[in-house]
C-alpha cells in the first residue's frame, strides 16, 4: 500500500472488498432491521465499491448508492449503475424519498456527521428507517490505525479510545468513535424514535483465516457478550431509528 493509499484507508476507511462471514452477518442485521420496507427503495450512504449493494439489489424494489471517492464510486458502478459520487453532508435527492437509508461505518469519517444524519433523516420517508453502524468508543482497539509523529500507522492500536480525549484527538484527527450520548445527541431534536440499538463484535475472519480453531472459539465468546454487560466493549454500535 503506497502513501496514497494509506492516506485514503486513513481518511475514508477501507471498504468491504471480500465477502466473508462478517459482512453475511451484518447483511441478516440489515434485513431484519429494514424488515417489509426493504421492499421499498433503499439507498447505502458511503456504499465503497458497492459489495452490500451488490447482496441487497435483489431484494429492493431499486437501490442507490452514494460514495465521496471519486475511484470507489467508479468501481461500484460496474456491479451497481446506480452509484452517485457525492457527499453525505449534500444528498442530491428529494425529500421523503427512500424507505431504508443504510449508512454503514460511514459517519466516522466524513466532515461534518451532524449534517450528515439530517440529510439522511431529510430524504428517509416517514415510517421509513435508517440502519446505521459506526465504531464503538469502548472497543479497546482503535481498528484505524493513528497519526504518530507525522506519520500514520496503519493496524489494529490497543487502548487509544481510553486515553484522555486531547490525547485521543491528536491521534485520530481523522476518525470519530461514538458513544450512546454522542450518537443520542445526533439524532436529538429530529422527527425520529430509535427502535432497536445493540452493540456488536466482529467476526474476525482475518484470525480464523490464520488461526481457525482459536479463531473461531474467538468469535463465539465474544459474539456470545454481545448479550451480557461485557457487550460495553464491543467492535460497533448498530441503531435503527425511524422516521415519525
Amino acid at each position: 500500500m503506497n502513501d496514497r493509499d494509506f492516506e485514503k484507508a486513513a481518511l475514508r476507511g477501507e471498504p468491504s472488498y471480500v465477502w466473508r462471514a462478517g459482512q453475511e452477518r451484518r447483511l441478516h442485521m440489515i434485513i431484519t432491521a429494514a424488515g417489509t420496507r426493504l421492499k421499498g427503495r433503499l439507498l447505502e450512504n458511503g456504499c465503497g465499491v458497492g459489495m452490500y449493494m451488490q447482496h441487497l439489489a435483489p431484494l429492493t424494489r431499486s437501490i442507490v448508492g452514494v460514495e465521496y471517492d471519486l475511484d470507489r464510486a467508479k468501481e461500484a458502478q460496474v456491479h451497481s449503475p446506480a452509484v452517485i459520487n457525492g457527499a453525505c453532508e449534500q444528498l442530491p435527492f428529494h425529500a421523503n424519498s427512500f424507505d431504508v437509508i443504510l449508512s454503514h461505518e460511514v459517519l466516522e469519517h466524513v466532515s461534518d456527521d451532524q449534517q450528515s444524519v439530517n440529510e439522511m433523516v431529510r430524504v428517509l420517508k416517514p415510517g421509513g428507517v435508517i440502519v446505521v453502524f459506526v465504531p464503538n468508543l469502548g472497543y479497546p482497539f482503535e481498528t484505524h490505525g493513528i497519526y504518530w509523529r507525522n506519520r500514520y500507522h496503519f493496524g489494529n492500536i490497543p487502548l487509544i479510545h481510553y486515553l484522555p480525549k486531547k490525547w485521543m484527538k491528536q491521534l485520530m484527527p481523522h476518525v470519530r468513535v461514538y458513544s450512546n450520548s454522542h450518537l443520542e445527541k445526533l439524532f436529538r431534536g429530529l422527527p425520529v424514535r430509535i427502535t432497536d440499538r445493540k452493540t456488536i463484535f466482529g467476526a474476525y475472519d482475518n484470525i480464523i483465516y490464520r488461526f481457525p480453531a482459536f479463531g473461531r472459539l474467538l468469535r463465539r465468546l465474544l459474539q456470545w457478550m454481545e448479550n451480557t454487560p461485557l457487550r460495553v466493549f464491543g467492535l460497533s454500535h448498530l441503531w435503527v431509528i425511524e422516521k415519525v
